[in-house]
C-alpha cells in the first residue's frame, strides 16, 4: 500500500480499460487521481466509481487532440491538488487500415490521437512538473510500436512514434535536469474495448495465430497492464527514463 501516496496523477483516456484499472490501482496505492476522456456521461460515472471506493479522484473533459486544452486541464489539476507528479498519456484509438484504400484523414485522426496528443501532453507535464521538483511521465505505446502488422499501418506508425518520442523527451528532461523520468509501456493484446472490437475483424486464421503467440497462454486483463504503469509512477522506478516496459504475455519474445 502507498506507493504512489499522494502522488497527483492525471490519466487521459482513464474511464475504461487500461486507463480506468489504472486509476484504480493508483487510488488503491493513495494516489489523487484525475481521470480524462471525451465522453462527460463516462467520465463522470466513472470518477463516481472511484469516490465509492474511497479514492480522491476527480473528472475533467478533454479531447486530447485539442491544444488549447491541455494548459486548461493542467491548470485544473493544479488549481484542486498544487501539483502534478504523474502524467499518463493513455488515450488512443485503433482502427484497422488498409493500406491501399485508406485515406489521409484516416491516418491523421489515428496519428493526432495516439501520437500527437502524447507530445501535448508531455510538453505541458514539463512545464508544470519542473516547478515541483520532478515527476514521472508514462506514454502508452504497444507491441504495434515494436513490431508491424499489415492490417494497422496508421496505428504502427503512431504508437512507434510514441516509443521514440519518448527516449527523446526522456533526454531533454535529463538534460535540464528536471528530475522528471519518461518511460513508455507497451502493451500487448488485453480485453479492452478497444482491443475486443479489433479482434472482432480479425479473421479465424488470426485470431488462432494471436492466441498461439501469447506464450503465457491467455489474453492479459487490463489490471495486468495498470501493475507495470503503477511501477514507473512510484519512486520504485527511480533508475529508468527512456526505457521501454513490454507487457505481452511473451508475445513479441519470438
Amino acid at each position: 500500500m502507498g506507493r504512489v501516496q499522494d502522488k497527483v496523477c492525471l490519466i487521459t483516456g482513464g474511464t475504461a480499460g487500461i486507463g480506468f484499472a489504472s486509476a484504480e490501482l493508483f487510488g488503491r496505492e493513495g494516489g489523487k487521481v484525475v481521470i480524462t476522456d471525451i465522453r462527460p456521461v463516462e467520465g463522470e460515472a466513472a470518477a463516481g466509481k472511484l469516490r465509492e471506493q474511497g479514492y480522491d479522484a476527480r473528472f475533467i473533459e478533454q479531447d486530447v487532440t485539442a491544444e488549447a486544452r491541455w494548459p486548461a486541464v493542467i491548470a485544473e489539476v493544479v488549481d484542486h491538488y498544487g501539483r502534478l507528479d504523474v502524467l499518463v498519456n493513455n488515450a488512443g484509438v485503433g482502427v484497422q487500415t488498409d493500406l491501399e484504400n485508406s485515406d489521409l484523414a484516416h491516418w491523421r485522426l489515428v496519428n493526432g490521437v495516439n501520437m500527437e496528443a502524447v507530445f501535448l501532453g508531455t510538453q505541458h507535464a514539463i512545464r508544470q512538473m519542473k516547478q515541483n521538483g520532478g515527476g514521472s511521465i508514462i506514454n502508452i505505446s504497444s507491441i504495434e510500436g515494436l513490431v508491424g502488422d499489415p492490417k494497422f499501418a496508421a496505428y504502427n506508425a503512431s504508437k512507434g512514434g510514441v516509443r521514440l518520442f519518448t527516449k527523446s523527451a526522456a533526454l531533454y528532461c535529463a538534460e535540464k535536469k528536471y528530475n522528471i523520468r519518461v518511460n513508455s509501456v507497451h502493451p500487448g493484446f488485453t480485453k479492452t474495448p478497444m482491443v475486443d472490437g479489433a479482434i472482432d475483424l480479425f479473421s479465424p486464421q488470426d485470431a488462432e495465430r494471436i492466441n498461439r503467440e501469447i506464450v503465457v497462454g491467455y489474453m492479459a486483463e487490463p489490471i495486468d497492464q495498470a501493475y507495470g504503469i503503477l511501477f514507473l509512477a512510484s519512486d520504485e522506478s527511480r533508475y529508468m527514463t527512456g526505457a521501454e516496459l513490454v507487457i505481452d504475455g511473451g508475445f513479441t519474445a519470438h
